[in-house]
């Protein structure tokens, strides 16, 4: 049987009367990198805290690598290396100081620091930049640090918030390869709402919309799902309101885009004559209409672009 390094249960977090999580479920397996996908907003952050220990749940029940996080705070803190959306850098460290200081913090032994510090330069290809004042990096490799910092113990499981936010193209592919090489070795948790990420490094992918998980597997698997509902864009040039459109049988979702409309049908059915029949007596003047199919990007549309759920009250920043 695949061990669970990543547990959450029933995880909810209130923050005033607003629900910013809402019966969070989820697992992530050994040597896994699984994406946890989501608009900005949608509680991947909140998430991320409650699982590295530093903020409680209001209801449900977390655990790494076996280890409650509740009831075993630092045992299961141990287990966890985490790079916040902004790294902890200390700029008037060099990194090799730096990585030394983190490394002592998180109680790797004497005999051992040394060399964890030297395979988490290697593997983050530091080595060369080690003697180097952290502020006078560049951002790719104050990432690359942040990284470091988050492996150089030899953590169980990698949580990585938006790791390649800001960087340029060929530092995102470097930071993307080093995501890829870190599942071999420990359970790899990454937040983002930058689809192509999720495609280039993982395995699985959660999607969260609103405090709720609303898709957990395979990328092959929703998308093979998606595809099983037949998806069409249309662009009129006198659009009707979503509303009038979902009471045309067949219909199964409406999905507003800046250009036009998705439109998912129900298994089975094809509702394009019916919508070729009203825009033409309707007056939509119907511009466009064409296969969608059933893209990552179709799918987290479909799945993300629901009503917004009020957020007056929240204390906690966008996630």
């Amino acid at each position: 049987m695949t061990e669970t390094m990543i547990h959450l249960s029933g995880v909810t977090r209130l923050f005033g009367g607003v629900k910013a999580l809402d019966q969070i479920n989820l697992e992530v397996r050994r040597g896994e990198v699984m994406g946890f996908l989501g608009p900005n907003g949608a509680g991947k952050t909140t998430t991320m805290r409650i699982l590295s220990g530093l903020l409680a749940p209001s209801e449900g029940s977390v655990a790494v690598a076996g280890i409650d996080v509740l009831d075993h705070p630092v045992e299961a803190r141990a287990r966890i290396g985490f790079l916040p959306e902004n790294p902890p850098i200390y700029g008037e460290m060099t990194v090799r100081e730096y990585l030394d200081y983190l490394a002592t913090l998180r109680r790797v032994p004497a005999a051992r620091l040394r060399a964890a510090v030297e395979r988490a330069m290697e593997r983050c290809g530091l080595t060369g930049v080690q003697d180097r004042l952290l502020r006078n990096l560049s951002k790719g490799y104050r990432q690359r640090a942040g990284i470091a910092q988050a492996i150089v113990h030899g953590p169980d499981v990698v949580v990585l918030d938006e790791p390649t936010v800001g960087l340029d193209p060929i530092q995102i592919r470097e930071i993307r390869a080093l995501i890829r090489e870190l599942g071999g070795e420990h359970s790899v948790l990454l937040s983002t709402h930058i689809l192509p990420e999720v495609r280039m490094t993982c395995q699985r992918v959660a999607v969260i919309h609103q405090g709720r998980i609303v898709a957990d597997d395979t990328l092959e698997a929703l998308e093979n799902r998606a595809q099983g509902n037949s998806i069409h864009f249309l662009r009129w040039k006198n659009p009707p309101t979503p509303e009038r459109l979902e009471q045309i049988p067949g219909i199964f979702h409406v999905t507003p885009r800046e250009d036009g409309w998705l439109i998912t049908a129900t298994p089975e059915t094809d509702p394009v004559p019916e919508l070729v029949r009203l825009s033409a007596a309707s007056g939509w003047d119907l511009r466009e209409l064409t296969q969608a199919g059933g893209s990552l990007e179709e799918i987290f549309l479909h799945l993300t672009t629901r009503e917004e759920r009020p957020e007056e009250g929240s204390e906690e920043p966008s996630a």
